[in-house]
């Protein structure tokens, strides 16, 4: 079995089991949390099979895999015997900076949950496709069945960021949970909705009356904030008592308090944000475009880019669309075109291929093997891949387009697009993929030497 040899490799490599602190995966990484980040093998690494690329982003190691990481994290598990769960066995001798420690929290939570509201998302995109072409009826039973397979995910998130949430900040994970309960209990959502209540009293304290369903921000804090209540209780309650009455002190300190403050807090903080970007597309769209776009292909070899899916599911929540996530289609339609135009700048068909492999991937969504295994091999393709991205972001939020529900940004989330946005989403994919094919084309020279480097690397993405 081809993962587990590479698996106990990257242990080795990585300063062997003692060395792991904690280890999760997004959707094409393995990420870890080391102790002494001198013991890792770059090179070696490097040229594992099935490891596209390798990297330290804000202290936090990061392992290219491609689109089966699931595969190879589940191998990685075993051999650490966490079963999902990160390794704690050692003090963090080490602290990290504000950047490495919210890029930690940020992955950790919306890694494993990915799968889930990326699923949710292209039924949702499907669903709206199909009714904007009158093929089904939004009043139909089947439609209503199909938005409940969609939608629940979304609406019940503050659920799944618990659960999540819990295994970042070390907190029970079923306390987590009833953190989001208490948000979603119908009780203040029934209240919110009406708009007739502002506050309930409790004991004298107004707790402010919102609609957390699809929530993010505010479950996040209140989690965080659960890790501390819980290890404050806990350390003052005789032993005889902790396992009932820990968790009953902790809930009835921690719900009120997510109550009135960090989940009042959490909304603050999402308005703000949604502000912030907001006011980027009023005072220029070109500015918004190019900022959102042209650096969308650095966030994503830096792995930062998870950072930005908060904030458009906080605009789902608050707004009901989204302006964030279509510029994401587009950076990913331009790295597809930029590697597309790849394909005809080398005369080896077995790097012909796979570089074909790469681009076909990126227009399905996933961007690390282009990215990795060609583009960032040649600085001018990567140039023109992010200008092809800007151009085309900056024309997304000139018109104004956007998007209602979150899908995952590929050639297939189309579909979500189709009403008054398509003809604009049609040109912009034309303009990304087109743009970023035509100048990369022009500025990169045909490789007669094969001179790309490292085909060993660019067959592990096939």
């Amino acid at each position: 079995m081809k993962e587990k040899e590479t698996v106990k490799k990257i242990i080795e490599y990585v300063g062997g089991k003692g060395n792991i602190k904690k280890a999760w995966h997004c959707m094409t990484r393995l990420r870890f949390d080391l102790y002494d980040q001198s013991l890792i093998s770059h090179d070696q690494i490097k040229q594992l099979n099935g490891v596209i690329g390798e990297q330290l982003q804000s202290d936090q190691y990061q392992i290219i895999i491609g689109t089966n990481v699931q595969t190879y994290y589940s191998v990685l598990s075993e051999e650490l015997g966490i079963d999902g769960e990160e390794i704690d066995e050692k003090a963090d001798t080490k602290k990290k900076g504000p950047f490495g420690r919210l890029l930690d929290v940020v992955s950790g939570v919306f890694g494993p949950i990915v799968p889930a509201i990326a699923g949710a998302g292209m039924i949702k995109g499907l669903i709206a496709g199909l009714i904007a072409l009158k093929v089904l009826s939004a009043e139909t039973d089947t439609v209503k069945i199909l938005d409940l397979i969609s939608s629940g995910v979304f609406y019940f998130l503050p659920f799944f960021l618990a659960a999540s949430a819990a295994k970042i900040f070390k907190v029970n994970q079923y306390l987590a949970i009833a953190i989001a309960g208490g948000f979603m209990y119908p009780t203040l959502i029934n209240a919110a909705k009406l708009g007739k209540i502002h506050s309930f009293d409790f004991f004298g304290l107004p707790i402010p009356v919102y609609n957390y369903a699809s929530a993010v921000i505010p479950v996040i804090l209140s989690v965080w904030a659960l890790s501390y209540i819980y290890k404050w209780v806990d350390r003052f309650m005789p032993n005889l008592l902790r396992t009932v009455f820990t968790p009953t002190l902790t809930l009835f300190i921690a719900i009120p308090f997510s109550l009135l403050v960090t989940g009042p807090l959490g909304e603050y903080v999402g308005k703000g944000i949604g502000f912030i970007i907001q006011s980027l597309f009023d005072i220029s769209p070109i500015l918004a475009g190019v900022v959102m776009g042209g650096f969308r292909p650095i966030e994503i070899v830096f792995g930062v880019h998870h950072a930005i899916t908060p904030i458009a599911l906080q605009n789902f929540a608050d707004k009901g669309y989204d302006m964030l996530m279509p510029m994401m289609f587009m950076t990913n339609m331009s790295i597809a075109g930029a590697t597309f135009a790849m394909v005809f700048k080398t005369n080896s068909k077995a790097e012909k291929s796979v570089i074909f492999s790469a681009a076909l991937s990126a227009i399905l969504g996933i961007t690390e093997p282009a990215l990795f295994g060609v583009l960032i091999k040649n600085k001018k393709a990567f140039i023109a891949c992010s200008i092809g991205s800007a151009v085309a972001s900056t024309f997304f939020a000139t018109m104004g387009v956007r998007i209602y529900g979150y899908i995952l940004s590929s050639i297939v989330s189309l579909v979500a697009y189709v009403g008054p946005y398509f003809p604009y989403a049609l040109i912009g994919i034309a303009i990304a993929i087109g743009g970023s094919f035509a100048l990369t084309y022009l500025i990169v020279k045909k490789n007669r030497n094969s001179e790309i480097d490292n085909v060993q690397t660019l067959r592990k993405i096939g």
